[in-house]
């Protein structure tokens, strides 16, 4: 138990309303996982309204030496809100009262626990879009997306979260208030620290309120699905549109595996024979993307597309959408365990990545399932497997160990959106070297010099290596 008697006097006295302060053990048990492996029960759980309560907690933190762990709403695929040293969780989900919408400066202005498909919705009430849109977007924080730096579908033209913050409020883990950035488009003061606190996975600072640019919603989109013999024919059909001056709103792959699971799951009428299925989405003016929809499909043709299906009307666009939304539901029908990773190359390696991904699919004699957002090389090689099985899990380590290698030696890094975590640390000399990952360390040192927010994430534990099961 880290945090004593003393410690929970002195955190009653911070927190106004007594009833957010969780001590008992089943009030605390939904906080000791996360959407990834493992189980870390948090000694207590917090639930503040206010950036005044946050900075209280940490200051009093700082003194006992208890850790902070900040969390969302648990969507995280990589350990990054588990309390692995015990301590404290900071549930910053209930905290939504802000999300305000400016139409002259075109920025919303949101409190951490906002969902993100909220603002998107709110910014749509004005012409306005907030293009990431992370697959949990309906469930997950506004607060979560920013610390894990989360990307989406759309982020092959419109980019990731980082690209969309322009302000931010931080407390310290040693309990300051900072306000970095602000409401303008423009601004080189000093060093970026937005961008350094996101995408920072809650390890340098807690985010209580954002600033987010909007932008104006396209008029037109048109929907094109394409169907390949060949997984590594749908690579180079990627490669050909976007070399060919096309930039896609969406361009997002199936393999085999992905349709025939959403297939037994909930039947569309989809080909189970095929090797991959990529959904192709443009948006912008109705002139351009009408011509650019045929180039696109005539590109598929090209290069092997064995059917190229241009939606007819939103409707049906939004049936072939459906598909790649129940990949994940479905695949989890045919084994209970599912490992969700996301290495990402470069566009150009994708076929490559592709042929690597075979290789290691055959060579561990494991279910592995491709899909993601193909068009930024932001891949998800998804396993499923038993976790009871231990000798069949012993294989899917070395297996996703070979993935994040892959990755690396063709250009790419270990993460496009789900972040480091606890999951993919071990790797992370691997990808940034001893002195890239120290000067990391140093960072996190300077801002957190007791180490007591979010600790155990991102850098290695000594001795620390890959491990999917439960002992």
């Amino acid at each position: 138990m880290l945090t004593t008697d003393r410690f929970l006097e002195e955190i009653k006295k911070k927190i106004q309303d007594q009833k957010r302060i969780l001590t008992k053990e089943a009030d605390r048990y939904s906080y000791a996982y996360d959407a990834s492996f493992g189980f870390h029960l948090p000694d207590l759980v917090i639930q503040p309204p206010a950036t005044e309560e946050v900075a209280a907690v940490m200051k009093l933190a700082n003194t006992y030496k208890v850790p902070v762990y900040p969390r969302g709403q648990g969507t995280s695929l990589s350990g990054g809100p588990l309390p692995v040293k015990g301590g404290v969780v900071l549930d910053l989900s209930q905290w939504n009262d802000k999300l305000e919408i400016d139409k002259d400066d075109m920025v919303a202005v949101v409190s951490p626990g906002v969902l993100t498909a909220k603002i998107d919705e709110a910014a749509t009430e004005f012409g306005f879009m907030y293009p990431p849109d992370p697959s949990s977007s309906h469930v997950s924080t506004i607060g979560g997306n920013l610390a894990e730096n989360a990307g989406g579908p759309r982020g092959l033209k419109y980019g990731v979260t980082k690209d969309y913050v322009l302000g931010l409020e931080v407390v310290t883990p040693e309990g300051e208030v900072i306000r970095t950035g602000g409401r303008t488009v423009k601004n080189v003061t000093g060093y970026d620290l937005t961008k350094l606190v996101v995408g920072s996975e809650g390890t340098l600072g807690i985010i209580t309120e954002a600033t987010l640019r909007l932008v104006p919603k396209p008029p037109a989109t048109k929907t094109l699905m394409a169907l390949f013999e060949e997984i590594v024919d749908s690579g180079r059909a990627i490669s050909k549109v976007l070399t060919a001056g096309i930039v896609p709103a969406k361009m997002e792959l199936m393999d085999q595996l992905s349709i025939q699971a959403v297939e037994a799951y909930e039947p569309r009428g989809l080909p189970t024979d095929v090797a991959a299925m990529l959904l192709i989405e443009l948006d912008g003016h109705p002139a351009s993307v009408a011509e650019e929809i045929l180039k696109v499909k005539d590109l598929c043709s090209e290069v092997g597309a064995r059917d190229v299906r241009v939606a007819e009307n939103e409707k049906e666009a939004a049936e072939f959408w459906k598909a790649r939304k129940l990949v994940s539901p479905a695949i989890v029908r045919v084994k209970p365990t599912k490992i969700s990773e996301d290495a990402t190359v470069p566009r150009s390696k994708i076929p490559d990545m592709f042929q690597r991904l075979k290789e290691i699919r055959e060579k561990y004699q494991i279910d592995l399932v491709v899909f993601g957002h193909a068009g930024d090389g932001n891949l998800h090689p998804n396993i499923i497997a038993d976790a009871r099985d231990h000798e069949e899990m012993e294989r899917v380590e070395k297996a996703v160990a070979e993935i994040f290698t892959a990755a690396i030696e063709l250009g790419g890094t270990l993460s496009g959106e789900h972040g480091i975590g606890t999951m993919k640390s071990p790797f992370m000399e691997m990808e940034l070297g001893k002195a890239g990952l120290e000067m990391m360390k140093r960072i996190k040192a300077s801002w957190d010099p007791n180490n007591i927010l979010n600790p155990g994430k991102i850098f290695p534990e000594p001795g620390q290596r890959l491990v999917l099961r439960h002992d």
